[in-house]
């Protein structure tokens, strides 16, 4: 995905991507994985931050295998990495293995007739295409229920199921809480599976996991939230570096009485006399329109002219409201920015003021913003 560069004098806001934070927080998830190969998940455009800088931020942080949920995004990909290990976590599209096999992707395979397709084209080409084996173990969404998996190794073992896998697989449904007894339920049925797939390495662990590591590492572990500043696991406190700087430029600063409301559908009343910053982001934007504030609950926080203010009213398509009655006056002007994600307020800050992840606010920032890398 390529965001258009748009300078600031017509940007709502500065967006400022923290890439040595990208690599400080990888070469942490290395370390943690031990032995395992520690590979890097960026779907997503790499979780809303840019797959092109991201992933060669990573190979050169020696990153060689990469996670991408289709098959555009292994394009992007490969063209920043072109050494890189690309699976696509998706499966394989009907059709699509010529096309997988030409940029030199791996589809994670998650059903018979995704296998068999794929064994197919690589019999009718006289090829050993690299693929991975996807295992359901507990998430009931993608991959092979367990007596099929156990019957695909089976043709392994034998030899007759046209390819050699790269790689077996599974996903957690529940390791951000380590102690749910999911997690061990899918450790044990991955586990016993795998053991059926000889000298096939293997892969269970997503960010949380690779943290709890032990015997979730296997052969292979595949962080993404953590390596753009999510907490993996929220029960404890987030060892990584946060990744993103969010400021939005105020574009009017305005007087408010006492007993009028703020914003659409007169959700909120000033309880005094309040001084207003009107903030260029909105859900257009990717500040999600739950993060907004009313009389019944309290909505996000931007720091001003160094002090936590909060928001007032509901966060409508382009604009939101801040409370700067607080602040000295002439502390701040028109143009001046307001950081919404920074200065001690995190990704995962603004997703509980939502009732969200710190995965949805990533995942959403909009286009609108100047785009600044720092390395």
């Amino acid at each position: 995905m390529t965001t258009p560069v748009i300078p600031e004098t017509e940007a709502g806001g500065l967006l400022t991507i923290d890439l040595a934070a990208i690599t400080s927080n990888y070469t942490f998830l290395r370390k943690k994985a031990g032995a395992s190969e520690c590979a890097a998940v960026v779907k997503a455009d790499a979780y809303g931050l840019g797959a092109e800088s991201v992933a060669k931020t990573l190979w050169d942080a020696g990153a060689r295998t990469f996670f991408v949920a289709l098959p555009c995004e292994a394009r992007i990909v490969r063209a920043a990495a072109p050494d890189a290990v690309i699976y696509i976590l998706s499966g394989l599209t009907p059709g699509a293995s010529a096309i997988l096999w030409d940029m030199n992707a791996r589809p994670v395979l998650g059903s018979v007739a995704e296998i068999d397709e794929w064994a197919t084209f690589c019999r009718s080409n006289n090829l050993d295409g690299d693929a991975a084996i996807h295992v359901d173990t507990g998430m009931n969404r993608l991959g092979l229920p367990l007596d099929e998996a156990g019957a695909i190794a089976g043709r392994v073992v034998e030899g007759t199921l046209g390819f050699k896998p790269a790689l077996v697989m599974s996903h957690l449904a529940c390791a951000d809480e380590p102690g749910h007894a999911h997690n061990l339920r899918q450790l044990d049925a991955f586990t016993a599976i795998r053991d059926r797939f000889p000298g096939v390495p293997a892969s269970l662990a997503n960010s949380a996991a690779t943290l709890t590591g032990g015997d979730y590492l296997f052969d292979l572990s595949r962080p993404g939230i953590a390596l753009y500043g999510g907490n993996p696991i929220p029960a404890l406190e987030n060892p990584m570096q946060p990744v993103i700087r969010l400021q939005a430029r105020i574009v009017q600063i305005r007087p408010a009485r006492a007993g009028e409301t703020v914003g659409y559908g007169a959700t909120q009343t000033l309880r005094r006399p309040s001084t207003l910053a009107i903030v260029s982001i909105g859900y257009a934007d990717g500040l999600l329109r739950s993060a907004g504030a009313s009389d019944t609950g309290k909505g996000t926080d931007a720091v001003i002219a160094g002090r936590r203010c909060p928001f007032v009213g509901r966060v409508s398509m382009d604009l939101s409201a801040v409370d700067i009655t607080d602040l000295p006056a002439g502390a701040i002007k028109r143009g001046d920015y307001a950081t919404i994600i920074g200065d001690g307020i995190g990704i995962d800050d603004v997703a509980r003021a939502a009732g969200t992840i710190g995965y949805e606010v990533l995942t959403s920032l909009g286009p609108r913003f100047k785009r600044t890398y720092m390395s």
